[in-house]
């Protein structure tokens, strides 16, 4: 059974029309669904009960039911959510109190089940590729969380979700399609609603992603996972590098720039021994010279791989130094969730582990 979720407005309106139902009621529909936040048809009272039971009749309305979910001590909470056909992705909202005293609520979004990318440090990336989420599966998680911010008790009243960041499950430049009619959808006044600069996608570096983004009218914000900066590590780190190598990569970074007239992000994740010294610094300082960017960086996330380890604070903030003396903006970006391994991932690494052993059990049983 398709689901409504998935449609465009244009098709929307295609669907009434063959229902014999009038132009505006796709307005009206889009208007419970993404500002009402409707879980079902039924809710939509404002409507003819005649065209809410054609609907339930036709398709499901959202795609996404939550699996799991665990909540860290400064507020994260990820959440497992199984797909219709049974698999599962997960996506983490992240809240973060700003300066005016306000809450700054962050949904970190999934776009593929498990990744085709590879890096060996990332749990995801360990759990290969299944497949693209449709643009509802995408849209879905962001309206589950919008859900639970307005229904959670003790919430205040003016809680809603201020950004996206597309930098869960997946790499969102090969679902490239899927990833662009569900930010229309979450940017349009008729959809969500939210201000495109207020999304930010993350790339493994897919050169030809990054340049049809270049061409997007939305003002949609750009982070490339870096890693390193030289090849032979960066191939290492980010296996997509030995077809997109950082002769190609930069190059089209500074077309970005150029072309958009906006800043792009580099996230740099540090890993003791690997890719943490000050020579790298030196490095990356050179690589990125003359760019319009700014370096996001991250102390690794626990992984079960040994080999990648969160450097001591020492060493991070060494680094952090180096850059800026070098002249590179950047950032030390503060961890969420780590109490609950919220890194990408990692609770669907978790739910697939205690899977097999439940299956594993019953076998030998």
């Amino acid at each position: 059974m398709s689901c409504f979720v998935d449609l465009t407005t244009a098709q929307i309106r295609e669907l009434l029309a063959g229902m014999g139902e009038p132009d505006y009621r796709a307005g009206q529909l889009q208007h419970w669904i993404y500002q009402r936040l409707a879980i079902s048809f039924d809710e939509m009272t404002g409507l003819p009960g005649r065209l809410r039971q054609g609907l339930a009749g036709r398709m499901r309305l959202h795609s996404l039911t939550p699996q799991q979910e665990v909540m860290g001590s400064d507020g994260t909470v990820k959440t497992l959510f199984a797909l219709a056909d049974g698999k599962t992705v997960e996506s983490t909202l992240m809240p973060s109190p700003t300066s005016k005293g306000h809450t700054r609520y962050t949904v970190c979004l999934s776009t593929q089940v498990g990744c085709p990318i590879g890096c060996p440090f990332c749990a995801t990336g360990q759990q290969g590729f299944e497949r693209n989420l449709t643009p509802g599966e995408i849209i879905d998680q962001v309206l589950y969380f919008a859900r639970r911010l307005r229904d959670r008790a003790g919430e205040s009243p003016g809680s809603a979700i201020t950004n996206l960041v597309f930098m869960g499950m997946g790499e969102p430049l090969a679902n490239y399609d899927a990833l662009w009619q569900a930010i229309e959808m979450l940017n349009s006044p008729q959809g969500f609603g939210l201000g495109a600069r207020s999304m930010v996608i993350s790339t493994s570096g897919l050169v030809p992603g990054i340049k049809r983004l270049s061409q997007e009218k939305l003002q949609v914000g750009l982070a490339v996972s870096l890693h390193a900066s030289e090849n032979a590590l960066r191939s290492r780190l980010v296996p997509v590098n030995k077809k997109y190598p950082l002769e190609e990569l930069i190059p089209v970074c500074r077309e970005y720039v150029a072309s958009t007239g906006r800043r792009i992000s580099f996230e740099y994740a540090l890993f003791t021994g690997v890719n943490d010294s000050l020579q790298q610094a030196r490095s990356l300082a050179h690589l990125l010279g003359g760019l319009n960017c700014h370096v996001n960086l991250i102390a690794a996330n626990r992984t079960t791989n040994p080999e990648f380890r969160s450097p001591v604070r020492a060493t991070v903030l060494a680094f952090e130094r180096e850059l800026k003396r070098l002249r590179i903006a950047c950032t030390l970006r503060q961890g969420k969730g780590l109490d609950i391994d919220a890194g990408c991932g990692q609770l669907r690494s978790r739910f697939l582990s205690e899977s097999k052993s439940r299956v594993s059990v019953r076998k030998l049983a």
